[in-house]
C-alpha cells in the first residue's frame, strides 16, 4: 500500500466564541454581516461605536477618530476618486508609516473597488519601479517629504503612476486632503452601487513579498482571505471593545494589517505609536491592553530588562536574579508545586511588577508571529504575568494559520500553536506544511507559474516551512525547507533550532549556521559587542582592576 501523504489535520475543538461576539448574537444586533472588508466599520458603528476607534499623535497631542468620523472621511475619499475619473480594479500604493490617514485612504480606496498595494518604505528605488510597473499603479501615497522625493525620482520610470500624494503636507506636493475636496456628490448614487456590486471574492490588495532572493512576487488577496482570518480570529481571542491596542508593528506587512481589521471589527481602540523610537513612551501614555509584536522586538525589550537589572546592586540585584531565575523554570501547564507558585506571586510583585509597569501597567497579553520566538522568552514573560501567544504564518494565507491561545491547555510554549477555525493543515512526507483555507490567496500577481508551483495537485498550499506536531497537535516551525542543507558525509541538517538555541546566549546578536557539502557544520556569528563591553568592564571591575588598562 502506498501513501502519498503522512497526514495530521491539526485539532480544531477549542472553537470557542468569544463571550461578547456570542452576546451580540443572542441580543441579535448584528444587523451588519461582515463579509467584505468594506463592511467591517459599517459593522463596528453598528454595534460598538467608539469616539477613539482610531487614534495617532499628531504636535505631541494623541488624535481620536471616531467610527462615524472615519467613515465620513472614508466616503468622501471614495466620492473624490470617482470623481478624478478612478473606478473599480484600479490600483494605488501607500508607502507610509503607521498612521490614521494609512486606514482612511485603504477604506476609501476598497470601497470604489480599487485595489490597495502597499509598499515598505525601506523597500529601494529599482523595486518600487517594478512594483508600480507590474501592479500598473495609478497614484502613490507617501507619508512625508523624504519619501516623496524618492518616489518622484522613479515616476518617469514608470508606464502607469499619474501622481503622487503625500499625508504631511510637502511643499510643491499634492495632499491626500486635495482628493476630498474633489467629491462630487453627483457621484453619491454611484458609490452605492459599486459597494454593493463587491464580491467577497474580488481581489482587495496585492502585497509584494521580500525580492531578497529574485523579483518581489505579488499576493493577491481577496475580501474574503482577510475576512476568513479575521472572523477565525474572533472566535477564538479574548480581545474585545473593552480594549485598547497599540499598533507599531508596519501596518503594510499583513499580520498588522489584518490585526488591524480584526479590532475594528471587534470595536477596540486603536493607537498608532508615533515610532520604535517612542514606543515605550507610547507603552505610558496608551496603557494598551494587547499589541502585536516579532520574536525580535521583545529580545530587545527583554535585553533593557537584562541590562537594567545587572546594574542593580546588593539586595536588589540578587532578588532580581532570584526572581528571573525562578521564571525559567515556570510550567506553563501549571504542573510547579504550591511552593514554588508561592514564590511567584513574591516574585511578581517585587520584580515582575515593574516590567508590567514598563508596557503601561494594563498589558493583558501580547501575540507574536513573524519569525520562532525562543521558548525562553515566552516561559519567562508567561511566568512574569504577561502571557505571550505565538502563531505562524504567511503573507500567502493572509495571515494566520496557527495559534496558541490564552488559556491552559490550549498553548504550548516553544509552538506556533493550533490551527485556527476553518484551516486545515498537514504534514508531507519530507516534512513541508501544507494548508488549505479560505484565507489562502489565490495566487501571485501576472506569475502563472508561480502560482501553478505554489500548489500540489489536491489544491494543498506549499508553505515551504519544515514543521513537526507536538502532542499531536500544536505545530512547530523547525525550518524552511529551502534551508535545510546536506553535509558531504550525508547528513541533513535544519541551521533554525541550531541558531535559535544559541540566540539565547547573551554574547550572540545574530547568527548563521552554515555547512552545506563540506565535512562539518560551522557558524557565522555577529557577536553584541555592547553587551561584551559592559560584561568586561563589569569584570574587571570586580577584580578592582583599571578597565581602561584592559
Amino acid at each position: 500500500m502506498c501513501f502519498k501523504y503522512q497526514i495530521f489535520i491539526l485539532d480544531q475543538g477549542y472553537h470557542k466564541i468569544n463571550k461578547s461576539f456570542q452576546a451580540n448574537q443572542v441580543l441579535g444586533i448584528l444587523v451588519v454581516i461582515v463579509k467584505r472588508l468594506i463592511d467591517i466599520l459599517p459593522y463596528q458603528i453598528e454595534n460598538y461605536p467608539r469616539i477613539d476607534s482610531i487614534c495617532d499623535k499628531k504636535n505631541g497631542k494623541w488624535q481620536k477618530h471616531s467610527s462615524v468620523k472615519i467613515k465620513e472621511i472614508a466616503d468622501d475619499f471614495s466620492l473624490g476618486l470617482l470623481s478624478m475619473g478612478f473606478k473599480a480594479s484600479d490600483k494605488f500604493a501607500i508607502i507610509s508609516n503607521n498612521r490614521s490617514e494609512w486606514n482612511f485612504v485603504d477604506l476609501g480606496i476598497l470601497q470604489i473597488g480599487g485595489v490597495d498595494v502597499p509598499v515598505y518604505p525601506t523597500m529601494s528605488e529599482d523595486e518600487y519601479v517594478y512594483i508600480f510597473n507590474d501592479a500598473q499603479v495609478k497614484l502613490v501615497f507617501v507619508s512625508d517629504k523624504d519619501l516623496y522625493k524618492k518616489v518622484e525620482k522613479v515616476v518617469p520610470k514608470t508606464k502607469s503612476v499619474q501622481d503622487i500624494y503625500t499625508f504631511d503636507e510637502v511643499d510643491g506636493a499634492k495632499n491626500w486632503k486635495d482628493i476630498l475636496s474633489c467629491k462630487d456628490m453627483s457621484f453619491k448614487d454611484e458609490l452605492v452601487a459599486i459597494q454593493e456590486s463587491i464580491m467577497p471574492d474580488d481581489l482587495a490588495t496585492i502585497i509584494y513579498t521580500s525580492g531578497t532572493t529574485g523579483i518581489p512576487k505579488g499576493v493577491m488577496l481577496s475580501h474574503k482571505n482577510i475576512i476568513s482570518n479575521i472572523q477565525s480570529l474572533v472566535q477564538i481571542m479574548p480581545i474585545n471593545f473593552e480594549h485598547r491596542m497599540i499598533s507599531f508593528l508596519p501596518i503594510c506587512h499583513i499580520f498588522e494589517r489584518t490585526a488591524i481589521y480584526f479590532y475594528l471589527q471587534i470595536g477596540g481602540a486603536i493607537y498608532f505609536a508615533e515610532s520604535l523610537e517612542k514606543v515605550v513612551e507610547n507603552f505610558q501614555e496608551v496603557k494598551p491592553n494587547y499589541f502585536t509584536t516579532v520574536p525580535r522586538l521583545l529580545e530587545k525589550i527583554y535585553e533593557r530588562i537584562m541590562e537594567k537589572g545587572r546594574s542593580l546592586t546588593g539586595l536588589k540585584k540578587s532578588i532580581f536574579g532570584w526572581a528571573v531565575n525562578l521564571a525559567n523554570h515556570y510550567d506553563p501547564e501549571g504542573k510547579n508545586n504550591w511552593f514554588y507558585n508561592l514564590r511567584l506571586i513574591v516574585a511578581r510583585k517585587l520584580v515582575f511588577s515593574k516590567w508590567i509597569e514598563a508596557l503601561g501597567g494594563e498589558v493583558k497579553g501580547i501575540i507574536c508571529g513573524a519569525a520562532v520566538l525562543q521558548p525562553r522568552l515566552a516561559r519567562i514573560f508567561t511566568a512574569a504575568g504577561i502571557h505571550i501567544c505565538e502563531g505562524y504564518g504567511l503573507t500567502e494565507t493572509s495571515p494566520v494559520l496557527s495559534c496558541n491561545l490564552f488559556e491552559k491547555g490550549l498553548y504550548c510554549l516553544g509552538t506556533a500553536g493550533l490551527s485556527i477555525p476553518g484551516v486545515k493543515i498537514k504534514i508531507d512526507v519530507d516534512g513541508q506544511i501544507l494548508v488549505k483555507g479560505e484565507n489562502v490567496f489565490s495566487g501571485y500577481y501576472n506569475q502563472p507559474e508561480l502560482t501553478k508551483n505554489a500548489f500540489d495537485d489536491e489544491g494543498w498550499f506549499r508553505t515551504g516551512d519544515i514543521g513537526e506536531l507536538v502532542q499531536g497537535r500544536f505545530l512547530k516551525i523547525t525550518d524552511r525547507k529551502n534551508e535545510v542543507f546536506k553535509t558531504s558525509g550525508g547528513k541533513f541538517v535544519a541551521p533554525l533550532p541550531i541558531e535559535n538555541k544559541m540566540k539565547e546566549s547573551w554574547f550572540i546578536k545574530n547568527i548563521m549556521v552554515i555547512g552545506k557539502d563540506r565535512k562539518f557544520t560551522a557558524a557565522l556569528i555577529v557577536p553584541d559587542s555592547v553587551f561584551i563591553f559592559n560584561w568586561c568592564k563589569r569584570a574587571f571591575s570586580k577584580r578592582n582592576d583599571s578597565f581602561s588598562n584592559c
